[in-house]
């Protein structure tokens, strides 16, 4: 793994997680909106760094048998989905949101699950943003070696 590919890391790691942050956020705060739907922040790998993907990475590198190949490993912010919970019906007929019935329904945002997220997003992001800086320690005395 060569100090570009950590900063990758470090850099993919911060802009993910500050998604999840952004996420847990947005929902927290409409918590109390009528018909607002929670959304999940999605995260993927950004290679298959499963036993099952390894053996494929083995397998296709004929010549290299025996050789554990090189992952630089990763992960990626990929979109965002909604919970398919849905929140409680509330009868309240002069409410603009109401439906034909006259029921609203209440946002499916349990705040506890949104704050537990963030907590950990806040770790992760924080933990990314010390591998830049671990990288830009190691490329800066990597360079006065060189002088």
């Amino acid at each position: 793994m060569g100090i570009m590919d950590s900063f990758e890391i470090g850099r993919g790691g911060v802009t993910a997680h500050g998604k999840r942050i952004e996420t847990a956020a947005k929902n927290i705060a409409n918590m109390d909106t009528p018909n607002y739907v929670r959304k999940i922040p999605v995260l993927n790998a950004t290679e298959d760094i499963s036993f099952h993907g390894l053996l494929n990475t083995m397998k296709q590198d004929v010549f290299g048998v025996g050789t554990i190949p090189y992952l630089s490993g990763g992960v990626q912010f990929t979109g965002l989905v909604e919970d398919p919970t849905e929140g409680e019906r509330i009868y309240r007929p002069g409410h603009p949101d109401a439906d034909e019935y006259g029921y609203i329904r209440t946002s499916n945002v349990n705040p506890m699950v949104d704050i537990a997220d963030a907590v950990l997003a806040q770790r992760a992001y924080e933990a990314s943003i010390a591998v830049l800086s671990i990288s830009k320690t190691m490329a800066s005395r990597a360079l006065e070696i060189g002088q």
